[in-house]
């Protein structure tokens, strides 16, 4: 059964920084690519971030050159370092898996002005 289990968010002031991490079981890791998603009150969630299975990663424009993903096979883990918070980065954010399409819990992230 996969499971992903995320860590970390929480509330921050503009211009600091959060980093979440996810976690995987279930799979083999190194084979599967993944991606972080956001979805802010009121509006559809979007892509942030995908990593491919080889390391490969692409960012949406509105958070290029501030965020940073990640992944570590040994520790199965798939982190999002986010720096020079913005308020409008304020959403959930869901780590996903694409291949298999699952999903994490969701962590609130909060950038206050």
């Amino acid at each position: 059964q996969v499971q992903l289990v995320q860590s970390g968010g929480g509330l921050v002031q503009a211009g600091g920084s959060l980093r979440l991490s996810c976690a995987a079981s279930g799979i083999t890791f190194s084979m599967y690519a993944f991606a972080w998603y956001r979805q802010a009150p009121g509006k559809q969630r979007e892509l942030v971030a995908d990593i491919s299975s080889r390391g490969i990663t692409s960012y949406t424009d509105a958070v290029k050159g501030r965020f940073t993903i990640s992944r570590d096979n040994a520790k199965k883990t798939v982190d999002l370092q986010m720096n020079s918070l913005k308020p409008e980065d304020t959403a959930v954010y869901y780590c996903y898996i694409v291949a298999s399409r699952d999903w994490g819990q969701g962590t609130q992230v909060t950038v206050s002005s």
